[in-house]
């Protein structure tokens, strides 16, 4: 991956911490994606991406991975820290287009409260007419 790694996290490896995340993590479902999650009492966010073996051969599988850790790695500064996060990817996700996997990783996130808030801009001021 060389210099351009996800930053702010790591990698959710041990089969009971997807376990646990399942059981009493909170859960948001679309079309592609679902995602769990959870505080972890850290500063940095842990991540796991699932995706079954029913969705294709190794080539899809790897590939849909590899596109979900991009998903995430391009968003990730817009993410709390904090959280145990498991990405698990449905049907859908095999045939979505990088866009579409994208929004819906965001908007999962979104409805978790899982992405920082983002500060709402002020309307520019018009300039005073001199009269």
């Amino acid at each position: 991956m060389g210099g351009m790694g996800v930053q702010f996290s790591r990698s959710l490896k041990q089969n009971s911490q997807f376990r646990r995340l399942y059981r009493r993590g909170k859960s948001a479902t679309g079309r592609c994606l679902v995602i769990y999650c959870r505080p972890n009492g850290t500063k940095e966010n842990q991540i796991g991406i699932t995706v079954n073996a029913k969705l294709g051969c190794a080539v899809v599988r790897n590939r849909l991975r590899r596109r979900l850790r991009e998903c995430y790695r391009t968003h990730e500064a817009e993410f709390r820290p904090g959280y145990h996060m498991v990405i698990v990817a449905r049907t859908r996700a095999v045939r979505a287009s990088y866009g579409e996997l994208e929004q819906a990783l965001l908007s999962l996130a979104g409805q978790l409260g899982l992405l920082k808030a983002v500060p709402q801009a002020q309307p520019a001021k018009e300039p005073e007419a001199h009269a």
